[in-house]
């Protein structure tokens, strides 16, 4: 085999790998635009569990987290501290009652025992929380 076949053999061989890896790379799908589970949940979303914060790291600042809670039809939002797994607690007033609240990494507001550990309120999910 000639010099000359063989940089022809070469340089054909080359082409065929790159276009080959063209290919495979159109082939690729492509990333998805989010998370169908939203780190952030709104009222319509479908990705909802009532009555427990969800435990996460929690970029929402003390004011922030009361403004939430207040959206949620709670006044007098006092005592927020921000525990280990990253929930919001405190109290708040709600229909005249003081209640414990609690505001988790995803915007979830909820209410009672499970807003505040130890407590012996009861359980109760926010009605239009944006809740898991």
């Amino acid at each position: 085999m000639g010099k000359a076949m063989r940089k022809m053999l070469i340089t054909a061989s080359v082409l065929a790998f790159a276009a080959g890896g063209a290919i495979a790379q159109a082939q690729t799908p492509p990333a998805a635009d989010g998370p169908a589970n939203r780190p952030v949940n709104t009222p319509d979303s479908v990705n909802r569990q009532s009555g427990l914060p969800v435990k996460g790291s929690n970029s929402f600042t003390e004011g922030q987290a009361k403004s939430r809670i207040e959206a949620m039809g709670f006044t007098n939002v006092s005592a927020l501290t921000k525990d280990d797994d990253g929930v919001w607690r405190g109290h708040a007033t709600k229909a005249g009652k003081t209640v414990d609240v609690g505001l988790d990494y995803q915007g979830n507001v909820v209410q009672g025992a499970s807003a505040m550990p130890g407590s012996t309120m009861p359980v109760s999910p926010t009605p239009g929380s944006a809740g898991r």
